[in-house]
C-alpha cells in the first residue's frame, strides 16, 4: 500500500491521528532524560547514556498496515492501528554496559506512568541476524488538548555497541532493499559476536571502572592545607597546591559530603 492508494480524506486524517504520538514521543523522551539528569544531579553514574525517539513514517506504517489487513475504507481503520500497530511511537535508551540496560528495563517496569505489556529480550536470544536488545512495548497516556489517549509504543535499550551494529545493520538492509547477500550476512553476523564479547568484557570491568578511587589520607590532608591557605586568602598559594595535588582526582571525595564541598569551592576557583 501507498499513499497513493489511501484515500485523500484518510491521509489527511492520518496527519491528525499521528500527532499525539508525537507528543507521546516527546513527553517520554524528556521523562526518560529525567532519569538520566536525576542520577547525576544526585551525583551518581547514571545507567543511560542517551536517548532519542521517532513516530514511525508514512510509508512505513501504511506498510504495516498491509501486513495487518487493516482497511482503510472502513471506519475502523484509526482504532485498528491504534490498536495493532504497537511500534507506531518508537523510543530508544542507550546505555555503556549490558548490566546498565538490565538496570534501565527494571526502572521502566517499577514506573507508575508506563505500563509494560510485553518484553521481547533479544541479549538472552539474540536473533538470528545476530541483532540484541531489549524491547518493551508499554502504553503511555498524553493528553492531546482536551482528549485523554493512552497509546502503544515500543522502548528499545541496547549498549553503545548493540546500537552500532543495529545501526550499521539498518543501513545495509536499506541499501540492499532488504536482501542482503550471504557474504554480508556473515561478516554482520561476526561483527555481533565480536560487539557482544566487547560488550560482556567492559561490562566485567564496570564495577572497576566506576568505583571511585580509594581516598588517600594524605590527599585528603592536602585539601585541608589548601583550603587554610584559601581562607587566609592566599590564593596564589592555595591555586599553585591544588593543580598540582588535587586537580583530577576530584572524584575521591564524591562520598564524603565535607570534603566534596571544600572541593568544590576550590575546583570553582582553581579547576579548568
Amino acid at each position: 500500500m501507498s499513499k497513493n492508494t489511501v484515500p485523500k480524506k484518510v491521509l489527511n486524517q492520518l496527519i491528525t491521528f499521528m500527532a499525539p504520538y508525537e507528543q507521546a514521543v516527546d513527553e517520554l523522551k524528556l521523562k526518560l532524560k529525567g532519569i538520566k539528569y536525576g542520577f547525576q544531579k544526585s551525583g551518581r553514574y547514571s545507567p543511560i547514556e542517551f536517548v532519542v525517539g521517532r513516530v514511525k513514517k508514512l510509508d512505513s506504517l501504511l506498510k504495516k498496515a498491509v501486513e495487518k489487513e487493516i482497511d482503510f475504507t472502513q471506519d475502523t481503520w484509526a482504532e485498528r492501528l491504534d490498536k495493532e500497530i504497537t511500534d507506531i511511537a518508537g523510543l530508544r535508551v542507550v546505555c555503556r554496559y549490558i548490566d546498565d540496560v538490565l538496570e534501565v528495563k527494571q526502572l521502566l517496569l517499577e514506573r507508575e506512568d508506563i505500563t509494560v505489556h510485553d518484553i521481547k529480550d533479544y541479549l538472552s536470544s539474540p536473533k538470528d541476524s545476530g541483532y540484541r536488545s531489549i524491547h518493551m512495548i508499554c502504553s503511555y497516556t498524553v493528553y492531546h488538548g482536551s482528549v485523554k489517549r493512552t497509546l502503544f509504543c515500543e522502548i528499545q535499550i541496547r549498549t553503545l555497541g548493540m546500537n552500532f551494529w543495529a545501526t550499521n545493520e539498518h543501513e545495509l538492509r536499506y541499501k540492499y532493499a532488504g536482501n542482503i547477500p550471504q557474504d554480508v550476512l556473515q561478516q554482520l553476523n561476526e561483527a555481533s559476536t565480536i560487539t557482544n564479547q566487547l560488550d560482556v568484557l567492559m561490562n566485567s570491568l564496570r564495577q572497576e571502572i566506576l568505583t571511585p578511587a580509594p581516598l588517600d589520607n594524605s590527599l585528603e590532608e592536602r585539601l585541608e592545607e589548601i583550603f587554610s591557605l584559601y581562607v587566609k586568602q592566599d590564593f596564589e598559594s592555595a591555586g599553585v597546591l591544588y593543580r598540582e595535588h588535587v586537580s583530577g582526582f576530584e572524584s575521591a571525595f564524591q562520598d564524603n559530603p565535607k570534603f566534596k564541598m571544600i572541593s568544590d569551592l576550590l575546583g570553582k576557583r582553581f579547576g579548568g
